[in-house]
């Protein structure tokens, strides 16, 4: 029988951890997180879980750290005799390895839902899940959080005319068209191809974007190439204005110096990722998820439907 819930938090992101808590109204658990002078990472909770409800708070983006502090305090808290262990990965790092797309490569993120669940969680809760089949890597529950939640309440204040939704790659357009329907919009889908890594090339766009208020959603933009390309294509073919609309905030590489130069009028972003580059960048305004998440905390902890956190997905 659980003797109530407690959150605590790795060091990827205390920040959001700390409105989540803010936002339920309790305080954030006590963790003792040590690197000995060889790099081994040590976990000690500070306070009695023996029986609670332990929330983890913790992403497994880069550095890989966070991943190896994650899967640490998840076995201590088993150890500790926690009741439920439930592993809340605002960004669940790796999950766009979910697929051998060439020979010889692993499948990156069903080894990290392997290593999560080995490590005794109970269940996890994580937000815009690059690739929606993640989900069934994972052989214990996972609750898949959108942010559309935050950032559809922020664009309903705004008149747009004119108004087109796109998405910069064909996997996005299911989201992208969930916020064409909600927000009453055309769609307009990118074609592109990707020669490898981290690079990609703007084949075609789809749909009449001349004389109209452009909304870019994607899920994430790491080094902002796909992104600021489709920025400046639209550009060329006559858009009006330009937002973007990005759950994880990762720019990496030279991406700050591309948003900031590119055409753009406004990029919204959530705190999943703590990047302080963001208060570098005027062009970016960050919309906080912790209600999102303190939400989804409370009624997991309750046992109750948290259905309505994600019904996007039914766009």
């Amino acid at each position: 029988m659980s003797k109530g819930f407690k959150v605590f938090a790795g060091n990827s992101n205390k920040p959001l951890a700390e409105k989540i808590c803010r936002n339920i109204g309790i305080r954030l658990g006590k963790c003792d997180i040590r690197r000995f002078s060889d790099g081994e990472i040590w976990v000690k909770y500070s306070e009695n879980i023996r029986g609670s409800d332990v929330f983890i708070v913790q992403s497994t983006g880069m550095p890989s750290e966070n991943l190896i502090e994650l899967l640490i305090m998840i076995d201590a808290a088993r150890r500790s005799s926690a009741n439920q262990i439930t592993a809340v990965i605002p960004y669940f790092g790796y999950a766009r390895q979910d697929r051998k797309d060439q020979p010889r490569v692993s499948i990156s993120a069903k080894l990290m839902a392997n290593l999560i669940t080995v490590a005794g969680a109970d269940r996890v809760i994580s937000m815009d899940l690059h690739a929606g089949q993640v989900q069934g890597f994972f052989d214990i529950p996972l609750d898949h959080l959108y942010s559309s939640a935050v950032f559809l309440k922020n664009l309903s204040k705004q008149k747009f005319e004119n108004l087109v939704v796109a998405s910069p790659d064909v996997g996005g357009i299911k989201l992208a068209r969930a916020y064409a329907k909600r927000l009453n919009a055309d769609l307009v889908v990118v074609d592109k191809r990707r020669p490898q890594a981290n690079v990609s090339e703007i084949i075609n766009v789809i749909g009449e974007v001349k004389n109209k208020n452009i909304i870019i959603v994607d899920d994430l933009v790491d080094t902002a190439g796909t992104f600021t390309q489709a920025v400046y294509k639209f550009k060329e073919r006559g858009a009006k204005s330009i937002i973007g609309i990005c759950t994880h905030a990762i720019f990496s590489g030279g991406a700050v110096d591309l948003i900031n130069k590119a055409p753009i009028d406004k990029l919204y972003v959530t705190d999943t990722h703590h990047n302080p580059k963001i208060d570098l960048m005027k062009k970016v305004s960050l919309i906080s998820v912790a209600s999102v998440f303190g939400e989804a905390i409370v009624r997991t902890y309750k046992n109750q439907s948290i259905s309505s956190l994600f019904d996007i997905d039914k766009g």
